[in-house]
């Protein structure tokens, strides 16, 4: 694993902060302009491999597709929801830092941190099929069905073409016009991008149209959630559309959590 570079660290705990922060102040903003809040409730609770540093996670046909990072560790796999056992995976180069993953046709793309290399998996037998460039962080990806969607760790999301992985448009995000950093895991959810926030228990449910945050999720009282290792954070959202269930685990969690949102309150 590679050395921290404490510039960088500072600057992400920076950012961490002015996500935070971002919130708060909208949180506390006039009663006509505050953000609701949604609670949880747990439906169920299954295994998650507590060696996955879990980067990416989507349902896909009864079965969860995750990619994990870590120098060395990273790789692409296929796991059953019930046990959690890894039923294919495949390693990235021993080399990279893996980041977000996301189906699209007979595909998974996944892509990297700082090493500006993406992939295509053959979603059947997830042999790497090619790979891309693209300038600068990846962190989340996901798709609505015509364009794919992607994080990189600033208030911005990238609009990309899913064949060439060329850059449409950049989406600003907002909470109460403040802008919203350390966008991490995201997933597309009844028409909105929901963001894990790097460093909090929060998801960001986030207007695509506008950029504009709609609502906060606040799952701070997940058990994993609680803990106070700064690598294990919440970090992976997966939606299963047909039958509208949600499940979210987190980077080195032993669990996974289907849960429904309680809620709205202003705070």
């Amino acid at each position: 694993m590679r050395a921290p570079d404490l510039r960088r660290v500072r600057q992400a705990l920076a950012a961490t902060w002015m996500a935070v922060t971002s919130l708060a102040l909208a949180a506390c903003s006039q009663p006509a302009a505050a953000l609701p809040f949604y609670g949880y409730e747990v439906k169920a609770s299954y295994p998650h491999d507590s060696r996955a540093y879990t980067q990416g996670l989507l349902y896909l046909n009864g079965d969860l597709y995750e990619s994990t990072g870590q120098v060395g560790r990273s790789s692409i796999r296929r796991v059953r929801l019930k046990d959690g056992a890894v039923l294919q995976m495949q390693p990235l180069p021993p080399g990279v830092f893996g980041e977000g993953l996301v189906n699209w046709g007979d595909e998974l793309i996944s892509f990297t941190w700082r090493d500006q290399v993406g992939y295509r998996w053959d979603l059947k037998t997830l042999k790497q099929r090619s790979t891309f460039t693209y300038p600068g962080e990846g962190w989340g990806l996901t798709q609505n069905g015509k364009e794919l969607i992607m994080s990189d760790g600033t208030p911005f999301l990238r609009v990309l073409e899913p064949k060439t992985f060329k850059e449409l448009r950049r989406i600003p995000v907002t909470a109460n016009g403040k802008p919203v950093f350390n966008l991490n895991e995201i997933e597309w959810v009844k028409g909105e991008v929901w963001a894990n926030v790097w460093q909090t228990p929060l998801i960001v449910r986030i207007n695509p149209a506008d950029g504009k945050v709609t609502g906060v999720i606040d799952l701070s009282g997940l058990p994993e959630a609680k803990a106070q290792d700064h690598d294990s954070v919440l970090n992976g959202i997966a939606y299963d559309a047909k039958g509208d269930r949600l499940f979210v685990t987190g980077k080195n969690w032993p669990r996974l959590y289907e849960i429904k949102l309680t809620g709205p309150v202003a705070r």
